[in-house]
C-alpha cells in the first residue's frame, strides 16, 4: 500500500482540495484584491503613467551610478527575474493547455486587481524597514 492509496491523501488532494481553492481561496483573493483597489483608489491605473516612465522610461538612458548602486535597467531586470521565474512561464501555458483561453482572461483580472496587493506589499514593506546596525 502507497501513500497515494491511503485515504487521508485522497481525502486532502480531493475534496478537501476543491473546497480549500473553489470556496475559500479564490473568492478571499478576489475581494481581498476589490477591497485593495478601492482603498487604494486605484493606484494601479493612476500611477501607471508615473510607474512607465520611471522605469521603462529611464531603462536605456545612460546614468552614472555611485560604487554599489545599480542602474534602473540592473534593478527592473532582476525584478522581472525575480517576479516572472520559470514557474510563471510554465503555468500561463498549463493553464491555457487546461482551461483554454478563457484562463487567459481570468488571469489578466488577477494581474489587474493583483497590481493594488502588490503596491501595498512594497509600500508597507518600505514603511516598516529597519536599518541593520
Amino acid at each position: 500500500m502507497t501513500i497515494y492509496d491511503h485515504w487521508l491523501y485522497r481525502f486532502l488532494t480531493g475534496p478537501l482540495n476543491n473546497v480549500a481553492w473553489l470556496y475559500i481561496l479564490l473568492p478571499c483573493v478576489f475581494a481581498g484584491g476589490i477591497y485593495l483597489t478601492v482603498g487604494s483608489g486605484a493606484v494601479q491605473f493612476r500611477r501607471f503613467g508615473y510607474a512607465m516612465k520611471n522605469t521603462a522610461g529611464k531603462l536605456f538612458k545612460k546614468q552614472e551610478t555611485a560604487h554599489g548602486a545599480i542602474t534602473p535597467l540592473q534593478a527592473v531586470t532582476t525584478a522581472l527575474a525575480a517576479t516572472v521565474g520559470t514557474g510563471n512561464i510554465v503555468g500561463v501555458s498549463t493553464a491555457i493547455c487546461l482551461g483554454g483561453y478563457g484562463a487567459v482572461f481570468w488571469m489578466w483580472i488577477t494581474a489587474i486587481l493583483g497590481g493594488a496587493s502588490a503596491f501595498i506589499e512594497s509600500t508597507l514593506a518600505q514603511v516598516y524597514k529597519r536599518k541593520d546596525k
